[in-house]
C-alpha cells in the first residue's frame, strides 16, 4: 500500500466546527481550506438531496483514492476504496477495489488493471473506470496524497485496531488484539502484505480499521481542538468535489451511520496474462458486490 484514504472521518470532522458555536476564525479557515481542496469532475447524475427531513435524504457514496503522486510523475491510485451511507437506516457500506482488477479502462477502451486508470487520466478517468466495474454512479471523491497520511493520524490524536494476528513490518512490532497507534506505526500496520497470509486482502481488512477508527474520532467533538492542524494537511494533500456546505450536511446528517459499518472484500483470482499479474474478477461476484451496493443506494 502507499497510503490510503481515512479521509472520510476527517471530513466529517472538519464539518463538525459548526457545531457549538466554535470559534468564527477557525469557521473561516475551514471554508478557506475546503476551497483550496475543491476540484469538479463530471458525474453520471446530479448530486443527491442531503439536506432536509430524513424522509428526504438521499444514500450516498464516495470514492477515496490513496495516491502517490511526487514531482514530474502522474501518480497511481494505490488505494480505492468505496463508501456508501445509507441515512434511512443508518448504515454504512466499505470495502477495497484491488488494484490488479483486471477492468475496462473509460476512456482508454481497453482491459488494464484499475489503479492505471488514475495514472491515464487522474481523477475522472479513474472514477469513470470505478463506476463502469461496479455499474453504479458514484456522487463524491476524495483524494489524498500519500504523504500526508501519517501527518494525518497523528492530527486526530492516533488509531484504534484490533490486530488479527502478531508481526512486525517497518520497523514495527505489533501483538495480536486491540492497541493504539501513531501516524508512523498506522503507516506501517497497513502497508504489510508479504506476511500476511490473505495477502493484499488482508492489508485491505487493516486500512479499514484504521479508515473506521478514523471515521470515529473525526466525528467525536473532542476532534475539534486539532483543526488548526488537520486544516494544514487537508488544504495541501486532499482534493474533493466536495463543497463546504455538503460537508456539514453529511456530518450533520450522515454521521451516526459510522455506528453500523459493513465491510466486505472483492474476490479476485490471480492470472498472468502476456506477462502481468492481474487479478480476475468472476461475473458472479461482481454481481454479489453490484447487488450489495444497490441495498445501500436504492
Amino acid at each position: 500500500m502507499k497510503k490510503f484514504l481515512i479521509i472520510v472521518g476527517i471530513i466529517v470532522g472538519v464539518a463538525a466546527i459548526s457545531i457549538g458555536g466554535y470559534a468564527y476564525y477557525l469557521y473561516d479557515s475551514a471554508k478557506d481550506a475546503v476551497n483550496d481542496m475543491h476540484e469538479k469532475v463530471q458525474t453520471d447524475q446530479p448530486k443527491p438531496i442531503i439536506t432536509g427531513d430524513i424522509e428526504e435524504l438521499k444514500p450516498i457514496s464516495i470514492l477515496l483514492l490513496g495516491v502517490d503522486e511526487r514531482e514530474g510523475d502522474s501518480g497511481r491510485s494505490d488505494t480505492m476504496m468505496i463508501i456508501a451511507v445509507d441515512p434511512k437506516e443508518d448504515k454504512m457500506l466499505m470495502f477495497n477495489i484491488p488494484r490488479d482488477t483486471r477492468t475496462k479502462i473509460i476512456g482508454k477502451g481497453y482491459e488494464d488493471k484499475i489503479n492505471h486508470a488514475y495514472a491515464f487520466g487522474g481523477t475522472q478517468m479513474a472514477m469513470d473506470t470505478a463506476e463502469d466495474f461496479l455499474d453504479t454512479s458514484i456522487d463524491y471523491y476524495v483524494k489524498v496524497n500519500m504523504e500526508s497520511f501519517r501527518d494525518i493520524v497523528n492530527a486526530v490524536g492516533g488509531v484504534e485496531v484490533d490486530n488479527p494476528f502478531a508481526f512486525s513490518d517497518g520497523g514495527y512490532t505489533f501483538p495480536a488484539g486491540k492497541q493504539e497507534l501513531n501516524g508512523k506505526e498506522a503507516l506501517a500496520y497497513s502497508r504489510m502484505r508479504y506476511k500476511d497470509p490473505k495477502g493484499d486482502l488482508g492489508r485491505n481488512d487493516r486500512q479499514r480499521q484504521v479508515i473506521t477508527s478514523i471515521i470515529d474520532k473525526g466525528a467525536r467533538v473532542s476532534s475539534i481542538t486539532k483543526f488548526d492542524n488537520i486544516l494544514d494537511i487537508l488544504s495541501e494533500n486532499v482534493k474533493t468535489n466536495m463543497t463546504f456546505q455538503e460537508m456539514k450536511d453529511i456530518q450533520k446528517n450522515y454521521k451516526s451511520a459510522r455506528h453500523n459499518i459493513e465491510s466486505t472484500e472483492i474476490k479476485s483470482s490471480g492470472e498472468m496474462i502476456n506477462g502481468t499479474y492481474y487479478g480476475i474478477v468472476d461475473e458472479t461476484e461482481k454481481e454479489r458486490i453490484q447487488n450489495l451496493l444497490d441495498e445501500y443506494l436504492k
